[in-house]
């Protein structure tokens, strides 16, 4: 197994968990070299707040069981975005209204519907 083995052992648990929950249009993106912050980043929505909310409850769940106990956990109050920071992978978990209001796809360059085109400028 190389390096990145444990990181994408984890990225697909997390990646199988949201599938599991109906979390849907689940986005996974490789941030390896281009941010000091994480390695991977992974949105994903849910239909609701109620949706959001046991999305985020079972994948924090899930990180424990795997020995990730110290998961910084932010939003679970109101649900609307739920940020779940695993060190190497961090999760954004929102309700579609909020997600299309911040974008973070936009910010870093990814568009689910459209391939990102060389020519396309860098945010």
């Amino acid at each position: 197994m190389g390096e990145d083995g444990p990181l994408e052992e984890m990225e697909a648990l997390i990646l199988e968990t949201l599938d599991d929950d109906k979390a849907e249009d689940v986005v996974a993106i490789d941030l390896r070299g281009k941010s000091s912050v994480t390695d991977i980043m992974i949105i994903a929505s849910g239909r609701s707040s109620r949706h959001v909310s046991a999305i985020a409850n079972h994948l924090i769940d899930t990180l424990k069981e795997t020995g990730r106990v110290k998961t910084r956990i932010e939003g679970l109050q109101t649900c609307d975005w739920v940020l779940i920071d695993a060190g190497d992978i961090v999760i954004h978990l929102f309700r579609p209204e909020v997600r299309s209001f911040y974008n973070l796809e936009k910010m870093w360059s990814v568009d689910p519907e459209t391939p990102t085109s060389p020519d396309q400028p860098a945010v």
